[in-house]
């Protein structure tokens, strides 16, 4: 029996926007994100849940009790926000044990869970601050400690990382996750960051214009989307589509693969040419941007650095193995690739593929530059 279960829920304004007949279910203990752009009702879904906003139609369940009538303070449920929704006036404590005090719990126990939390996020030595005395970092880390303190098994998460600066948004993000593992809470957490989503997450709803596009775990969407929104989505870079005919395909198909699946070779050697738009050098990785006419986002990712220029002609090899073939009407999948765990990533084709592999040496840069 699934610990939250959402059936059929649906709630617009004016017959837009909003959510309409969502259902899923979540056990207890499970990472859920629910991911997508701006506008596709990622957040209504969570204010639905959170007791926050009032169905059109369908249940809500958690923990077996159908909650969807009751008010929030009634649902077993912690919610972590966006704007941290700290007291400016109570200091770092206070903030933490503010609902415990509101529920009567008495001080021991109230000491001892502030004693956990402050060690759990971190902010031993900080209990005296006032929030206007603290970093971004430090008040989410405060919000997340006041979620954990109440013990709910159920805890929401709105975009609660989406006002930090790169490096503390991976620093909380790791706290996040070590924090449901420890208190085995069952997590719902909204984002538009795919990153956050794809790191934290058992399972992920990708949400487009009120409805679910596709559910399943991290490596599912990645590997498997449902559809061409799924497949451009998820990735950075997202999936490279390209018109099927292009590659021999007949019928209205794209052909999806992943830029890590790509390989190069010298122009006229692969299974098609492709100009080189531009580069970005990123260590462990070379990331270049490819042009052709029949292509969308044509990428490729290579290992370390490559010999490329901006304007070379390239012949670039998608391994069959690697190949998603979507209808290009309907946009859903039609067919997997045959995966071959061993060739997911190969950027050198083996000889007997017929083509002659790039590598950074000077010989083929001169083959390159011919």
């Amino acid at each position: 029996m699934s610990f939250l279960t959402l059936e059929g829920l649906t709630r617009q304004w004016s017959g837009q926007g909003g959510v309409r007949d969502i259902s899923l279910g979540l056990q207890q203990g499970a990472f859920l994100s629910i991911l997508g752009p701006s506008g596709c009702g990622k957040s209504t879904m969570l204010r639905l849940i959170a007791g926050l906003e009032q169905p059109q139609a369908g249940r809500i369940r958690i923990d077996g009790r159908d909650v969807t009538a009751l008010p929030a303070a009634q649902r077993n449920l912690s919610m972590v926000f966006q704007s941290y929704a700290l007291f400016p006036h109570l200091r770092v404590a206070e903030n933490v044990i503010f609902g415990l005090k509101v529920r009567r719990v008495t001080r021991a126990d109230r000491e001892r869970r502030l004693a956990e939390v402050l060690a759990m996020t971190g902010l031993e030595g900080l209990e005296r601050r006032k929030p206007s005395e603290l970093s971004g970092g430090q008040r989410q880390r405060v919000a997340l400690a006041r979620a954990a303190v109440a013990e709910r098994p159920l805890c929401l998460m709105d975009e609660p990382l989406s006002n930090l600066d790169a490096k503390l948004r991976h620093s909380v993000r790791r706290d996040i996750r070590t924090l449901a593992r420890k208190l085995a809470l069952t997590v719902v957490y909204v984002t538009h960051d795919q990153g956050e989503a794809m790191s934290l997450s058992d399972k992920v709803v990708l949400m487009r214009d009120g409805h679910i596009e596709q559910i399943g775990t991290p490596s599912d969407l990645y590997a498997r989307p449902a559809t061409i929104f799924a497949a451009q989505f998820i990735g950075d870079p997202p999936m490279s589509l390209i018109d099927a005919a292009a590659l021999g395909q007949e019928g209205a198909y794209t052909i999806g693969m992943r830029p890590e699946a790509v390989s190069l070779v010298p122009a006229g050697q692969g299974d098609l040419d492709a100009r080189i738009d531009d580069f970005e050098y990123l260590g462990g990785e070379t990331r270049l941007a490819l042009r052709h006419p029949a292509a969308d986002g044509l990428a490729a990712i290579l290992p370390g650095p490559a010999p490329f220029e901006p304007g070379q002609t390239v012949g670039v090899v998608i391994p069959k193995e690697n190949r998603l073939l979507f209808d290009s009407v309907t946009g859903s999948l039609k067919k997997e690739p045959q995966q071959n765990p061993k060739a997911r990533i190969r950027q050198n084709p083996a000889p007997e593929d017929g083509h002659r592999p790039l590598t950074p040496t000077q010989t083929v840069k001169e083959d390159l530059l011919k």
